[in-house]
């Protein structure tokens, strides 16, 4: 029995020769999506499809019959479909930067390594790049669930003509991060506001009376503390690993379960996909009972709203507008209905896009 068992030389080669498959099998995949490439070229077919990569994704969890983990196949298939897009055109992606950020690590997510990402400085340029076709699509952050909706990012909506495409659900884990590694050498913290407000209490329990500054962003906070051994930086692992630092402690963060939800935007909108969302942006006549009637047209549909957001309407002294969220897709019958009925009590109402819900 025992001479029948293969060594494991023996399964190294097995290895090795999958793995040869593997290499093989790519190349032939790569091959035929040149060819798709060649035929979107000669029409007006747009050469990155999100809806067909996202059944593919479905497609292969559904058949994957393990021990292979679908989570590690959706990953690996992420940089597969990046690769062979980046064979048919460059995709060109904006992101709120620098590098190292939490935003560089959702688009990483989103498109693979082989996607142009581009790091911008602000909210305004990421929405800017994009508006002037000097990117495919943008990521910017909207709302994160210990701290709340990143304003900003939903005061662009209002006069953009961009529509949302997708969602980007990142589960955000926070370090400590400095040359030395040593929590007693730490005399001064440095990150962007949300990741201090996100550690809050950690700071106060483990660091109390040390200075804590705001920074642009955590990845500024790494790059200061690069060059500073007294300091630490609240930032992720990748910032570790780009800035030269060792991680003092990991995972800091207060709230366990700590997500930041980022929104991708582009000129075009989505196809239904089946599970969607969509986002609406509108401003309601100030008159008794509306409250009651913004909620009403969903309401007696038995449509679910995810979320509801008020935010100052800037050109008009106390007035409002509101964000909304809800399941569906605005070309679904009962959604096209209750939008259009909430219409009727609206000065103006914007749909911001419908789009599939994060897996």
């Amino acid at each position: 029995m025992q001479q029948n068992t293969p060594t494991i030389e023996q399964l190294r080669a097995r290895i090795d020769g999958i793995d040869d498959q593997i290499v093989a099998l790519l190349n032939e995949r790569s091959r035929v999506v040149l060819e798709v490439g060649r035929l979107k070229s000669g029409s007006n077919m747009d050469f990155h499809v999100p809806g067909r990569e996202r059944q593919i994704y479905e497609r292969l969890l559904n058949v994957n019959p393990g021990p292979f983990p679908n989570d590690a196949l959706r990953s690996v298939y992420r940089e597969i479909i990046s690769a062979s897009l980046s064979l048919e055109s460059p995709m060109k992606v904006a992101f709120l930067g620098p590098k190292a950020t939490f935003s560089h690590l959702a688009t990483m997510q989103q498109f693979g390594l082989s996607a142009e990402l581009v790091p911008l400085k602000s909210i305004p340029a990421v929405f800017e790049e994009v508006e002037k076709e000097k990117a495919l699509y943008g990521v910017v952050p909207v709302e994160n669930s210990t701290e709340g909706v990143i304003s900003h990012t939903l005061d662009m909506f209002v006069d953009s003509g961009l529509k949302i495409t997708a969602e980007i659900l990142l589960e955000v884990h926070h370090d400590l991060l400095s040359r030395t590694g040593r929590l007693e050498d730490v005399k001064k913290v440095y990150s962007h506001v949300q990741p201090i407000a996100q550690c809050r209490q950690w700071l106060e329990d483990n660091l109390p009376g040390i200075p804590v500054v705001d920074v642009a962003s955590t990845a500024v906070a790494a790059q200061i503390v690069s060059e500073d051994y007294s300091a630490a930086a609240i930032a992720s692992e990748l910032a570790a690993t780009l800035y030269d630092l060792k991680v003092v402690r990991s995972r800091i963060e207060d709230q366990v379960n700590n997500f930041t939800r980022f929104l991708v935007v582009s000129r075009k909108g989505c196809e239904r996909s089946g599970n969607d969302k969509t986002s609406v942006l509108f401003s309601v006549k100030d008159e008794p009972g509306i409250l009651f009637r913004m909620l009403e047209p969903f309401a007696k549909r038995g449509i679910n709203l995810s979320k509801i957001e008020s935010r100052p309407f800037k050109k008009k002294a106390w007035e409002y507008i509101f964000f909304l969220d809800l399941f569906g897709h605005s070309s679904d019958p009962q959604v096209a209905e209750a939008l259009e009925e909430l219409r009727l009590c609206c000065q103006f109402l914007k749909i911001l896009g419908s789009y599939p819900r994060s897996m």
